[in-house]
């Protein structure tokens, strides 16, 4: 096995990156701050780059096996710094003349960078390592959101986080006492032969575990009240790139596990139950933040029909990858329109958008529908492969599932589109940069929808 920490120079620039952005506020006067948001989108674009350069290197695990450097680990190192960009762009209005904006950055980066580790480990303890890591920071972000919402909005997140943690330490400590390791490769030997009880026990704590930071069942009760009570980058952050990690360590795991776990049928429930209970709790928000809250959690849903058929489908993993570049631009850009006018906290204020905004309308119109699944935009591309994946391997009653959701889902987004139209008194009070991240984040999710369309192997369409 390698010992090569090159091999994690993406991972080593958000790290060192993190630390210079704290260091550099410390020396900087309050009215230079906004030098720290330039800071973190070059320390993102360099690790972005580090990322496209080693994607096309051949896929190897590192560090004694601990850890997987290959096209799912390229993926989500590329969406998540991608997707933390567009956050801090969107957060520059919110941002501006807060004392707390170097940590605030900091922050960012190390959550991060714990999504990343989570979706590139290959053993169970550096699951737990990511966990932590991208859940400590998150806790934070909330609670420096300058909301009245923020305090209860962060004790809620701690409380879940503290109590998933817990459940997924157990999964891991059963899964360590029957498998004699932690390591994916020699779980994969020993698992098969360990004692089916407590191989399912764990199979359901870690995967429950992990759903916290994918914000699925059973782990969602948070979602929609950290969504509400939160900052819009804050909210725009947490209902995004944690998915990232959390989705492809379970994709990960469920490739190790035995057939006698029962792993993908238990991710297939966890996916039925939460694109369909996220749908209808939609139906009666009227609050936007908490509508895209109780949205994310059926776009989980979905997302893990992927991960239902790992290993089933040749289509899983790309369709996984292109989802997941897909919901992050698309969510981020709904989170940014948000932003961009944070006085209107009902779906009803939206009313008169598209003739006094018209291009922020229209970076609305594509983020709702493309959250619905609507070509060109990606997430349609993810979820046409994910749809066939879940056919192809096996699972057909999760294909209809799919479909059913996202027929059923039009219905709210509509009544978020609907206002944009009628006669009202214009919007004229618009923030800068929440109307500029709006529409670079719906013109990616156009182009990603289109490239991915063709070359799916450039979102990890070749192997897993």
């Amino acid at each position: 096995m390698e010992m090569d920490p090159g091999a994690l120079l993406p991972e080593l620039v958000l790290l060192v990156g993190a630390l210079a952005v704290l260091l550099t506020g410390s020396f900087l006067p309050r009215r230079r701050l906004g030098w720290t948001r330039i800071g973190t989108v070059a320390v993102l674009g360099v690790a972005a780059v580090a990322a496209a350069l080693a994607y096309a290197e051949p896929a190897r695990a590192v560090f004694d096996g601990t850890y997987t450097v290959d096209a799912a680990t390229g993926g989500a190192r590329l969406i998540a710094v991608v997707g933390t960009a567009l956050v801090v762009l969107l957060a520059g209005d919110e941002l501006a003349g807060q004392p707390r904006q170097a940590e605030i950055c900091c922050l960012l980066l190390l959550a991060t960078l714990g999504t990343v580790v989570m979706a590139g480990a290959a053993d169970l303890l550096i699951v737990v390592t990511g966990f932590l890591l991208a859940s400590i920071p998150l806790y934070a972000l909330i609670g420096l959101s300058q909301t009245a919402g923020a305090a209860e909005a962060t004790m809620k997140t701690y409380f879940f986080g503290s109590l998933f943690g817990i459940v997924l330490l157990a999964g891991v400590t059963v899964l360590y006492g029957v498998g004699s390791s932690t390591t994916y490769v020699e779980l994969q030997g020993s698992l098969p032969t360990a004692p089916g009880g407590a191989v399912v026990f764990g199979t359901v704590a870690v995967i429950g575990g992990l759903m916290f930071k994918a914000g699925g069942v059973p782990g969602h009760f948070w979602v929609p009240d950290a969504t509400q009570g939160a900052g819009a980058y804050a909210a725009a952050y947490l209902t995004s790139i944690p998915k990232i990690g959390a989705l492809i360590a379970a994709y990960r795991l469920v490739l190790v596990l035995p057939a006698e776990s029962q792993a993908p049928l238990f991710v297939g429930l966890l996916a039925l139950v939460s694109m369909t209970l996220g749908n209808l709790a939609a139906f009666a928000q009227d609050d936007p933040r908490r509508l895209l809250g109780w949205s994310t959690v059926s776009q989980v849903g979905y997302l893990l029909v992927a991960v239902a058929v790992a290993g089933q489908s040749d289509l899983a993993l790309p369709g996984l990858l292109v989802y997941l570049a897909g919901y992050v631009v698309t969510n981020v850009t709904a989170f940014a329109v948000v932003a961009a006018v944070p006085g209107r906290r009902a779906l009803t204020d939206y009313a008169g958008l598209f003739r006094s905004q018209p291009w922020l309308a229209a970076a609305l119109l594509v983020s709702l529908l493309g959250l619905v699944g609507t070509p060109p935009t990606a997430v349609f591309v993810g979820k046409l492969a994910v749809g066939t994946a879940a056919w192809d391997g096996g699972a057909p009653w999760l294909t209809v599932a799919l479909l059913a959701n996202s027929v059923l889902s039009l219905f709210y987004y509509l009544r978020w589109i609907a206002p944009m139209v009628r006669l009202a008194p214009p919007v004229t009070e618009v923030k800068a940069w929440g109307s500029r991240s709006a529409l670079a984040g719906a013109a990616l999710s156009l182009a990603v929808g289109i490239l991915a369309a063709g070359p799916w192997w450039l979102f990890g369409g070749g192997s897993g």
